[in-house]
């Protein structure tokens, strides 16, 4: 058998405008994925695939070995999706599933609607598993940025740029000393990452956003470079700014108006979790959130690596 895990994500800055190549910063997170491979006892032409999430079986499915078609399945929406990336894979290596009969068992260390990177993070690992290149992967099923895809195999946070379309990752200290400011709060709906994509791409048809490239590129440097924290505080809400106007959202502080603090989307706005820096203690910090209906909440040292 083997065996490979992968780390979700959470993307601070340069949402959206990280696919027009402004330098983001990103966060790989102690929640991921695991993927176990080992060969199949009997039917050699099988595979044979169960995912698990903390609360049990996600989806089960067999499929054939040689077709990589659906020959079972509890769940045909999520097998047929899977069917289309073990295709992938094999254009990538054809020899991927080509010797004998296997059993892949993912399991998955958060809830899946949390949207911390069920995808990318198996991107991820059957890239490693198959040999094949990640990016690629991700390009042919779920499209995106691959920020995910860096932050997958990543043991600190990482500086993340498209540079004439090709990743370039660097791994950068980003520990603030004011950590225990920092928070993370599940907004309670799973956004599509790749609607948000095309969404976005589709306005990028009608507007040019070479400045706010610029602008968030330099607020990314700024946030790695042992800023104050009133000057993180500002910046985050520069940033905010920066990307509603690009994207026609009000910044989500908006919505938390008797917040004493900052809150700084991330990722798809609308969805997932958002980040909030406040000088309360995390108790205020959760009973705040829990009153609007938000229970789940995570400190900054529990949950980015």
């Amino acid at each position: 058998m083997v065996s490979f895990h992968s780390n979700g994500k959470f993307l601070l800055t340069g949402e959206y405008l990280v696919l027009r190549g402004a330098l983001s910063l990103a966060l790989p997170l102690k929640f991921g994925q695991s993927l176990e491979v080992k060969p199949l006892d009997g039917d050699e032409n099988l595979l044979k695939w169960t995912a698990f999430t903390p609360d049990g079986v996600w989806f089960s499915t067999d499929l054939n070995r040689e077709t990589l078609q659906i020959i079972s399945a509890d769940d045909r929406v999520k097998a047929e999706k899977l069917s289309s990336i073990l295709q992938a894979v094999k254009q990538l290596n054809p020899d991927a599933f080509s010797k004998r009969g296997l059993e892949f068992v993912t399991r998955l260390g958060f809830n899946p609607e949390w949207g911390l990177g069920s995808s990318s993070t198996l991107i991820a690992s059957l890239s490693r598993w198959a040999n094949v290149n990640p990016y690629e992967l991700l390009r042919m099923t779920f499209g995106g940025s691959g920020y995910d895809i860096a932050c997958a195999t990543a043991e600190q946070p990482v500086l993340y740029q498209l540079v004439d379309g090709n990743p370039q990752v660097e791994s950068v200290k980003f520990s603030p000393v004011f950590s225990d400011r920092l928070f993370f709060v599940y907004q309670g709906q799973k956004q599509s990452s790749s609607k948000e994509v095309g969404n976005f791409k589709e306005r990028m048809r009608q507007m040019n956003f070479e400045k706010e490239i610029d602008e968030v590129s330099e607020i990314t440097k700024s946030l790695v470079s042992n800023v104050s924290f009133d000057d993180f505080c500002r910046l985050l809400h520069e940033h905010e700014n920066i990307i509603s106007h690009c994207i026609g959202r009000e910044p989500l502080q908006q919505h938390f108006p008797d917040f004493e603090g900052t809150i700084k989307s991330l990722g798809a706005w609308g969805g997932d979790f958002f980040m909030a820096v406040t000088e309360w203690d995390v108790e205020k910090v959760k009973r705040y959130f829990a009153e609007k209906g938000l229970s789940v909440v995570f400190k900054y040292s529990e949950i980015v690596l």
